[in-house]
C-alpha cells in the first residue's frame, strides 16, 4: 500500500485521480481547505495550500500528485511544505506551447507563452520550471481538454443541454480541431510511470488523435439519442461567447505516452459514460450562459 497525497481532491480530475487510487487500495490523503465534500476512504488535510505550516512534516508520502497548481508560486508553497516523499507528478498542460509552433507538438519544443492561453500557460510553464530545476523524481504530464465522469466544465455538459433542450449548435468553424483525454487514462497513466519510472520525465497524454468540433458534437448527441443541428455562428463573432472551445486548432504527439500505455478510452465510449453520468448530476457543471446568448443573438 503507498501512500499518495493528491492536491485538491474534491472536483473533477484531482477527485477522481483521489477516487482512483483509493478504490486500488492505495492509502490515498487529499489536501484541500475543506469547502466541499471529501470523497469515501480518503484522508482529509484541511489547510490552504499557501499556509500548509507544519501539517505535512509528519507524512511520508511515496507519490505527490498535484493537480491544483497553477503557479510557480502553488508548488514553491507545497514543496517547502512536504516532508519526506519519492515520486512528484505535476498535472501541467498542453497551454505551455506557443501556438506558433509546428504540430503536432512535441515534448522536445521550445515552451512558451501561448497567446489563446495568455496566462494560464505561462504560468503553468513557470510551475514546470520550478520543479524541474528543485525535484528529482518528477513527472510533468501535459493534457489536453480532459472530460469524463465527474466533469463540472460546462463542456460536454453544454452540448448534452443542448440536445435536451433542442437547441441548435453553433460553432466558429465545423473543421475546427479538438483533442481529448478521459479522467480515467490520465489516472492509469499516472499509475503507468510510477509502475514503471520511465527515464523520461515530461509526456504529452491524450488520445490518439483529433476530432472536428462537428463530429464531437455529433458523439455528445448520439450518446444522448438525439441528432444535432449545427450551425454557423457569424464570423465576427467571440466563439467563447457561444461555444465552450476556443476556435483554436491544437493537437499533440502523444507517442512517448502510448509507447507506455497503448491502449486509451475510445472518445464515444467515454462520452457516454459521461452523459449517464451527468444524467444523474445535472447540478455538477458551473454552467455558463451560452443558450441564451445563442438565443437572444442568433435566433
Amino acid at each position: 500500500m503507498k501512500n499518495i497525497l493528491v492536491t485538491g481532491g474534491t472536483v473533477f480530475v484531482s477527485r477522481r485521480i483521489a477516487e482512483y487510487f483509493a478504490e486500488k487500495g492505495e492509502n490515498v490523503f487529499v489536501l484541500n481547505r475543506g469547502t466541499k465534500p471529501q470523497s469515501k476512504n480518503v484522508t482529509p488535510i484541511i489547510c490552504d495550500r499557501h499556509n500548509i505550516g507544519g501539517k505535512l512534516k509528519k507524512y511520508s508520502f511515496d507519490i505527490v500528485i498535484d493537480v491544483s497548481a497553477y503557479t510557480r508560486g502553488d508548488v514553491l508553497s507545497l514543496h517547502a511544505a512536504l516532508g519526506d516523499f519519492g515520486q512528484y507528478v505535476f498535472i501541467s498542460s498542453s497551454a505551455v506551447y506557443p501556438e506558433t509552433l509546428p504540430q503536432p507538438f512535441k515534448e522536445t519544443a521550445e515552451c512558451g507563452r501561448n497567446t489563446v492561453w495568455g496566462d494560464y500557460g505561462a504560468n503553468k510553464l513557470a510551475a514546470e520550471k520550478y520543479l524541474i530545476e528543485n525535484v528529482k523524481d518528477l513527472y510533468i504530464l501535459r493534457p489536453p481538454y480532459l472530460y469524463g465522469k465527474g466533469e463540472n466544465l460546462y463542456r460536454a455538459p453544454f452540448i448534452f443541454d443542448c440536445a435536451a433542450l433542442g437547441e441548435s449548435v453553433y460553432l466558429p468553424r465545423k473543421e475546427l480541431k479538438l483533442q481529448f483525454f478521459d479522467v480515467d487514462d490520465l489516472c492509469r497513466f499516472i499509475g503507468t510511470v510510477n509502475a514503471k519510472k520511465p527515464a523520461n520525465r515530461i509526456f504529452n497524454v491524450g488520445n490518439h488523435d483529433t476530432v472536428t468540433a462537428e463530429k464531437w458534437v455529433e458523439c455528445c448527441f448520439e450518446a444522448a439519442g438525439k441528432s444535432p443541428e449545427i450551425r454557423l455562428a457569424p464570423q465576427n463573432d467571440y466563439a467563447r461567447n457561444y461555444f465552450c472551445f476556443y476556435d483554436y486548432d491544437y493537437s499533440l504527439d502523444v507517442t512517448k505516452m502510448l509507447d507506455l500505455m497503448p491502449e486509451v478510452k475510445p472518445l464515444k465510449q467515454g462520452i457516454c459514460e459521461e452523459y449517464e453520468w451527468y444524467l444523474e448530476n445535472p447540478e455538477a457543471a458551473a454552467k455558463r450562459d451560452y443558450i441564451d446568448y445563442i438565443r437572444k443573438n442568433f435566433q
